[in-house]
Formats: structure tokens, sequence, C-alpha cells
């Protein structure tokens, strides 16, 4: 294990154990969470909830409520037909009401109940590459629906850093203003989703922040965990991409439900992730001490990457509450206890937009 009384000395917290520690851990609400909801009423309904990131953020949401003192709904919508984790009992036995739906039909989103605080979650990824078309209709034709079908909600969109060209590293990241011109079949049609829910914001007065996340890590799948399990397992790392930003999936869940109180139209769009670009080599060499592996690279670095500027989050929401050396240790401890994992790569090292 990596040295834990050295951990605990620097002042890093024990690294969860089990997958119910680190769901405890990923959907803990931040000090500022509880104070939010208490200005903004109502129900709270979250689509497209059976992701990676959705149980987390419902459950952070619950909680949140549940120390308010507060008996309004948290509804979580999914298609939930492959919940092999058991995600929907989780959260039905913590009070949320789990509503299947298959965002895409019109009449099964219309029957949904209706909620003024709407957290918008679902997309696809991967399998562009094989079948762009059902790239795009996911992820323009289905937000679509419900920005439609929610127009008088707050509505908190998740969009993705894709959207973004690649920037020079010396820049510090991309910006909210910058144009959105990206690679690849997957991120234009994240700024096709923008952009169809921009045109109903401004044409019903909709209310949107859109979440332009990069790279949120959760213990079992991630940008950590990738390298990680590489250098665990003597695989050599890929420097093409190298630079990353990387943010602990329970402080994006806990950015991204804050939002709710920026709404606006036309909408806001923030950066969310982790305030400052990181050298993958750097990433895998401080793994690679905490896993007393030698770190194997390929590929060279190029001189721009993937990259966001935080600014505009810092100012609304402050910094993320967990370091990065914190997420370091806890990915290594993870993977030398032969935790679970999603089995889903982030393909952090594409270049040309293929996923």
């Amino acid at each position: 294990m990596p040295d834990e009384p050295a951990a605990r000395r620097a002042g890093i917290p024990a690294a969860p154990a089990t997958d119910d520690a680190l769901e405890e851990l990923l959907s803990r609400p931040g000090a500022a969470l509880v104070p939010m909801f208490a200005r903004q009423p109502g129900d709270l309904l979250v689509l497209g909830a059976g992701g990676k990131m959705g149980p987390s953020l419902v459950a952070m949401a619950r909680r949140a409520l549940d120390a308010a003192g507060d008996g309004r709904r948290v509804i979580a919508a999914s298609r939930w037909k492959d919940d092999a984790h058991g995600h929907a009992a989780r959260l039905r036995a913590l009070g949320v009401q789990v509503e299947p739906c298959d965002l895409s039909d019109r009449d099964a989103v219309a029957r949904l109940p209706d909620a003024p605080n709407v957290v918008y979650m679902a997309g696809q990824k991967f399998g562009t590459t094989d079948d762009p078309a059902r790239t795009w209709a996911a992820n323009v034709l289905t937000p679509a629906i419900v920005a439609e079908r929610f127009r008088d909600a707050r509505l908190v969109l998740f969009s993705t850093g894709n959207v973004y060209p690649l920037s020079p590293v010396a820049g510090g990241g991309s910006r909210e203003s910058d144009p959105l011109t990206p690679l690849g079949e997957y991120a234009n049609s994240c700024v096709g989703r923008e952009r169809v829910v921009e045109h109903l914001s401004r044409t019903h007065g909709t209310r949107v922040s859109v979440v332009r996340l990069s790279y949120a890590i959760d213990l079992r799948y991630g940008v950590l965990a990738d390298i990680g399990r590489r250098v665990w397992q003597g695989e050599p790392v890929d420097l093409r991409m190298g630079w990353v930003n990387v943010v602990w999936q329970g402080d994006a869940n806990d950015q991204a439900l804050r939002l709710l109180e920026h709404a606006a139209s036309p909408p806001v769009a923030v950066n969310v992730t982790g305030p400052e670009p990181v050298a993958v080599q750097r990433l895998a060499e401080r793994l690679g001490e905490l896993l007393e592996r030698a770190p194997v690279f390929s590929g060279a670095p190029g001189p721009d990457a993937l990259l966001s500027d935080t600014s505009l989050a810092r100012r609304l929401l402050g910094p993320p509450g967990v370091p990065l050396e914190w997420m370091l240790h806890w990915t290594a401890s993870w993977i030398r206890r032969g935790g679970t994992t999603l089995a889903k790569p982030t393909h952090f090292e594409a270049r040309d937009g293929r996923y």
C-alpha cells in the first residue's frame, strides 16, 4: 500500500476501501450545497441518472436536501435497463424516486413528473466512429426533446470540454468565450447539443447553465485510473496528449448542482475541471512512486492539449475541495487493493477526436 502513516501526517484522508465507502465519499455534499437548495425551492429531476456520474450526483442531492430537513423529491430518470451495479436499488433506499424512461421517446418524457430544477446528464461518446448518426441523435435530438418539455424549469445541461479545439499548453486552457471549433463527430455533436438548447432557451426564456466538464475522477475510472493501471501492469503510458485537467467527481457533482442557481437565458457556460493543467508524465511518475513501479512511456507530448481554464468556475463556486495529491494517493491505494473498475477507458490520449 502507499505509505498510509505518511499520508495521514500530510493531512490526506484515508482512501476508501470498498465501493460503498467510495460511493459515500463521492456523494458527500459540500458546505455550500445545502444553503443553495434552500434558495432554490422545488423538486429536482435528474435525467440520464444511470450513467457513470449520475448515481453519485443524485445521492448527493438527496443527502443535501435531507440535511436541510426538506421533504422535496429527488427524481432519477434513466432507462435503468443495464443496472449491473444496483444503483437504482441503492437510490431507492436513500429515498430517491426512480423513474424508468427512454429520453428519446417524446411521450415517455412527457409523462415524467414536473420539476422546477432539472439536471440533464445523458449523452453518447464511445462508439461514435462506428455510428455517428446515432451519436448525433443522442446528443442533439434527445436534449431538444427535454428542453422543450422542461422549458419552464431551471436546467443544468452537462456538456464537455471536448467542444473546444486543442489549445496551447502555455495559455492555460480554453475559456468559455473561445470559439467552439473542435475535432471529430463526437465533439461537434456536443456543440450541436449546446446550440439547440441555446436556441430553445432564447425562444422560451428557459434558464440554463451548461457544464463543460473535463475528466472527472472516480477511482474506478478516469484519467488517473487509466494511467495508474498502465503503470501497475507495466504497460506504456501514452504521452501524445501530454497535459490534462482532472477533478474529483464529488467536486464536479457539487459544482454542477450549484450551477442551478446561476442558470440564465441565454445560457451560461462554465468549465468544470481541475484548476491547473498537469503533465501526464508527472502523473505517471507520481503514481509510479506510490505504486512502487517504474512507469514506461510512449510517444512525445505536443505543444497543445485539450485543456480548460476554470477561472469562471472558481469565481462563481470557489475551488474544488479535493486536491490532486489526495486523488493520486486514493487511486494508488485503490489499484493496489484490487478495487473494482468500470472497464471504460477515457481514451484521453486521443488527439484526433475519434472515439
